[in-house]
């Protein structure tokens, strides 16, 4: 099959802020990588139900749906259109899931740190709501 043949992926990924503008990261347990919790929607699911069940996976925090849409992120090598929301907690205290090695609240400096260009931006977007969302694409790492 070749690229152009090839089908997308969709995921969805909740940027979960706190009362003091914080997002919560997680750090992948696959790759080592920070990013907001996220991952694939399953074909039986809808975006929120998706969006809740990863977020919850992932950090033992039940968000509230639905959850303002704050941008929209093409993986051009990956082939992955990712879905990204600005969510609120709702119940549950921070808690590493199975696909997480930590958690860690960061403030906006902090993201662009610890984050690759390609997930930092996607969590500056949220924190900044931007209307209409953002519409950006990437290679995996960085902004193209």
């Amino acid at each position: 099959m070749s690229t152009a043949e090839r089908p997308h992926s969709v995921s969805v990924a909740g940027v979960i802020v706190d009362d003091h503008g914080r997002a919560l990261l997680i750090k992948r347990r696959d790759n080592g990588h920070w990013e907001p919790p996220g991952g694939v929607v399953e074909a039986d699911e809808t975006l929120p139900e998706a969006l809740q069940r990863e977020v919850l996976e992932e950090t033992g925090i039940k968000i509230a749906t639905p959850a303002a849409l704050t941008g929209v992120y093409k993986n051009m090598k990956g082939f992955i259109v990712s879905l990204v929301f600005r969510c609120e907690a709702i119940d549950g205290l921070p808690t590493p899931g199975d696909e997480a090695k930590a958690l860690r609240w960061v403030t906006r400096e902090e993201v662009s740190e610890l984050a690759d260009e390609a997930y930092a931006i996607r969590v500056l977007d949220a924190l900044d709501a931007p209307s209409p969302p953002a519409i950006r694409a990437h290679d995996g790492v960085k902004l193209v």
